[in-house]
């Protein structure tokens, strides 16, 4: 049960990442986005362009500005040498590079911050009824509560809560796959579930750095769920002013 939500915490922050994405591009040009996300961008790559490596893969257009769009290109049908779990490697190390990085990122700059995060609401077992499951989606708001109320209570006077601040957005953000590598990034979510699970089970290897995780998982979940909805709401108002300026 612990990998089964590990997955499905995972699923939650890849497509809420992703959300978020699509919401800001539809609001900033493209080219502007990606240099304020310039951190999570180059980790993101970093993680990609590793995976190519290690699996003997052929790189080819990988960029941190697109020569058209202004987006990050990743390599396309990359062909790794390793069969089945090297499309797996690609895909998931862009994930794995920002959650190591938002961990570190969290522990040197944002540890006043974690310790006011609520740690009870993403856990290792996922609602099974359905009293359980609207009791998550309440747990979920009171989620996004605590990190606003974190976030307001912090040290603002410090340039660590700044650089704390941007740099887990760039990196959460950065969490979402990038274009033309969707499928890829959610099969990857899953299949590292399976995997997981099956060496723990045959190497009777102790869960412990998975359930170290569980911090990170509750702050990148809080920060994008915070981000989408501020997105939502935003990305409406926007909207709103828009129609109301037509000419009638």
């Amino acid at each position: 049960m612990l990998y089964v939500a590990l997955t499905f915490w995972l699923l939650v922050i890849v497509m809420s990442a992703w959300g978020v994405h699509q919401l800001w591009s539809g609001i900033v040009r493209p080219r502007a986005l990606n240099i304020a996300l310039l951190p999570g961008t180059l980790v993101a790559q970093l993680g990609h362009t590793l995976g190519l490596l290690v699996t003997g893969a052929t790189i080819t257009n990988n960029a941190l500005y697109g020569s058209d769009s202004g987006t990050p290109e990743a390599t396309r049908n990359p062909n790794p040498k390793i069969p089945i779990i090297g499309p797996v490697i690609i895909a998931s190390l862009p994930l794995l590079a920002c959650g190591i990085s938002t961990y570190w990122i969290a522990r040197w700059f944002g540890g006043s911050v974690l310790a006011r995060l609520s740690q009870t609401v993403v856990g290792p077992v996922l609602p099974t009824t359905s009293a359980g499951f609207w009791d998550s989606l309440r747990g979920l708001i009171t989620l996004t509560e605590s990190i606003v109320s974190a976030m307001a209570e912090a040290a603002w006077w410090s340039w660590k809560t700044w650089a704390f601040a941007y740099l887990v957005i760039c990196l959460t953000v950065r969490m979402a796959p990038f274009p033309g590598n969707h499928r890829g990034a959610l099969s990857a979510v899953l299949v590292l579930g399976v995997l997981a699970a099956a060496a723990t089970s045959l190497l009777d290897v102790a869960p412990a750095y998975v359930q170290n995780a569980w911090a990170v998982l509750n702050l990148a979940v809080a920060v994008l769920l915070f981000l989408l909805f501020l997105s939502l709401l935003i990305r409406g108002i926007v909207g709103l002013v828009g129609l109301i300026r037509e000419p009638a």
